[in-house]
């Protein structure tokens, strides 16, 4: 029986088979039924709590230098040198296709949507949830109308939710101009995609290397660790960031999420791979995804600086509200 992929038609790559995507060299990312009710009917999730305060920030319109903003979970405002961009912003209730169930947010997002600056550009990583939420690049296409930048196959589920939409769309190892003096990176990450259950790695994932006039910005988006060699491999080709956004949470049970999402130890080991000067850890604390509990990405990140013997001030979990100046 003939696969059909329904969002990128292209010629084999050494990271895509003529349907879906891959990591190379890379343990599998796929999962089956019986993998996944094995995690669902044997662990025992720590709970969480229904809601945790939020101190917003009103972001400036315009930063000369450097500034990240935490929104929530990969949503973040990158501010630099007059350029406003937003990743993988989800601004919705839930991390769901549904409106009425699917993981529902526990801290309110760290800027208010009415509150944001003029949004030039919108980085989206992979199809996922809770990072394409089409809810929210509907309102920023109606309040800001953005360019929106993204891997190969996402474009055919953005342009079907957001008509008139200005999209580009890379491979891993693109570069596209942004502007402002500024140009973006697509870069691989350890992970995989989907929308349903017959879609699997059909659309690309990605991280963004960010050059602008401020300095150098890593959006990892969703990585597992694997060997490690993505991230040396970027050091390599762009120097050390001079800021990386590193996701610490949705790791357990590890049997399950190794290969897709990092734990706060490999955190720690792609800030050192990668050479960053400073880190925020994204992807906790907003949506319950996994069996860990909240709180424990950030005890954890703790432990695996301090027995690296890195100044914790270094590699922060970033707080919904939290503004981190780069200098």
């Amino acid at each position: 029986m003939t696969v059909i992929n329904p969002y990128y038609q292209g010629p084999p790559s050494d990271h895509f088979d003529g349907t879906r995507f891959f990591n190379p060299g890379q343990p599998a990312v796929d999962r089956g039924l019986g993998d996944i009710l094995r995690w669902k009917f044997g662990s025992r999730p720590v709970p969480w709590p229904r809601s945790v305060p939020v101190v917003e920030a009103v972001p400036d319109a315009k930063v000369t230098g450097l500034r990240i903003t935490m929104v929530g979970h990969a949503t973040l405002l990158i501010q630099a040198a007059g350029l406003n961009m937003v990743t993988d912003p989800v601004w919705s209730e839930r991390a769901s296709p549904f409106s009425f169930t699917g993981p529902k947010r526990v801290t309110r997002p760290g800027i208010d949507f009415a509150s944001l600056p003029p949004i030039h550009v919108v980085l989206l990583s992979h199809n996922h949830y809770d990072h394409l939420d089409v809810a929210t690049l509907k309102r920023l296409q109606a309040a800001h109308q953005p360019l929106f930048v993204m891997p190969l196959g996402n474009d055919a589920i953005v342009r079907r939710a957001v008509p008139g939409a200005r999209i580009v769309t890379g491979d891993w190892g693109d570069a596209i101009d942004l502007g402002a003096g500024a140009e973006v990176h697509l870069v691989p990450a350890n992970h995989w995609s989907s929308r349903g259950v017959r879609d699997r790695r059909m659309a690309l994932w990605c991280g963004y290397m960010i050059r602008t006039r401020a300095g150098l910005v890593w959006f990892a988006g969703d990585t597992g660790y694997g060997g490690g060699a993505i991230f040396r491999d970027m050091r390599a080709r762009f120097g050390a960031p001079d800021m990386s956004l590193i996701p610490i949470g949705a790791y357990e049970p590890r049997w399950f999420m190794e290969p897709q999402h990092a734990n706060p130890d490999e955190a720690v080991r792609i800030m050192l791979d990668t050479g960053t000067r400073r880190a925020i850890g994204i992807h906790w604390g907003t949506f319950q995804l996994t069996d860990e509990g909240r709180e424990e990405p950030v005890i954890a990140l703790a432990a695996a600086l301090t027995a690296n013997g890195i100044d914790p001030a270094l590699f922060v979990a970033g707080v919904p509200g939290g503004v981190y100046d780069v200098t």
